[in-house]
């Protein structure tokens, strides 16, 4: 596996993305601070929006994503997937299914459940082991929820937020899929399809939807 590599999804030769990571390329900067800085950055600059949708690849690469001005959690975890790899720091896609319980009227409303699926993080490579991240939520969204923004330290894991500032449950991990070198398309597709059925257009295949 080469989880340092340029893809078709993780374009990081491109413009937009170097631009992102121009002022965390000297070498007196450690790993650890280069993702602390970029995790922070990716979270915080791209807002979260988890009701666009697009089954179309071009959507996926992360020169596009860095352009836009929101992000569900795949596409954010792209960007930064993307920006870490271009440092020369390893990281590949976790994917899972999570289930929401502050603030889901409009997701029940929007996707008939209140779990979110694939949900996507970030697994990065520091200091000799994986740890798991995840930018999807920024800080003003954390705020309007009173739930704690997920910081990252560079030394444990930090994907989860189970419960918000008064102690009430937030978020679960309900499925784990594993962690992918690449953006598994496909599979994202068919698991979209399967969970929310209802989204689609049985006559034709839709591939944009926004809720």
């Amino acid at each position: 596996m080469n989880y340092l590599k340029s893809t078709y999804f993780f374009d990081f030769e491109k413009e937009v993305i170097q631009n992102l990571i121009s002022d965390l390329k000297s070498e007196a900067i450690s790993n650890q601070h280069k993702t602390i800085a970029i995790y922070t950055r990716v979270r915080d600059q791209w807002r979260y929006d988890p009701y666009q949708i697009s089954l179309l690849k071009d959507k996926y690469q992360s020169s596009h994503i860095a352009q836009k001005q929101s992000g569900n959690c795949i596409e954010k975890s792209i960007l930064l997937i993307s920006c870490l790899r271009a440092l020369n720091i390893p990281a590949r896609l976790h994917l899972g299914k999570v289930k929401n319980h502050i603030a889901v009227e409009r997701l029940t409303e929007k996707f008939g459940s209140n779990e979110l699926t694939p949900h996507g993080m970030v697994n990065v490579f520091l200091n000799d082991k994986w740890l798991k991240m995840s930018p999807a939520f920024n800080t003003t969204l954390c705020t309007r929820l009173n739930v704690e923004p997920l910081e990252f330290d560079g030394e444990t894991d930090s994907f989860l937020q189970k419960y918000n500032s008064h102690g009430t449950l937030f978020m679960e991990y309900t499925d784990d899929y594993g962690h992918f070198e690449d953006v598994p398309l496909e599979f994202m597709k068919e698991n979209i399809k399967e969970h929310y059925p209802h989204i689609f257009n049985t006559s034709e295949e839709t591939t944009e939807f926004n809720l």
